[in-house]
């Protein structure tokens, strides 16, 4: 069976500019919700390659990019999907997502 979801990269920036055009058009609660649709897809696409970890950039801030990212990694935890998340021991902007046991 060949498989139809591309690899996703190994460290993924969730900040709307790294991926949207425009970002005047979006109100902010739609930014958020495009940086958590982006994860997603990404973790999905991970999770689907056998990955052993993936790393998303959430950043500073406000902590409410974070504070959203932390929330949904931790549905994924509480259904098996992953492993563990923890903040990267060398960049805390950074959040270390572990796919296997």
């Amino acid at each position: 069976m060949a498989r139809t979801l591309s690899k996703p990269p190994k460290t993924v920036d969730l900040h709307a500019e790294a991926f949207l055009a425009n970002l005047d058009i979006y109100e902010t609660n739609e930014l958020l919700a495009e940086s958590l649709e982006l994860m997603r897809e990404m973790l999905d696409a991970a999770i689907y390659w056998d990955y052993t970890e993936i790393r998303f950039i959430h950043g500073k801030g406000k902590g409410i990019l974070r504070q959203a990212v932390y929330d949904e990694l931790a549905q994924y935890r509480q259904s098996a999907a992953i492993a563990s998340y923890h903040p990267s021991y060398h960049n805390e902007d950074i959040v270390v997502v572990n796919i296997g046991l």
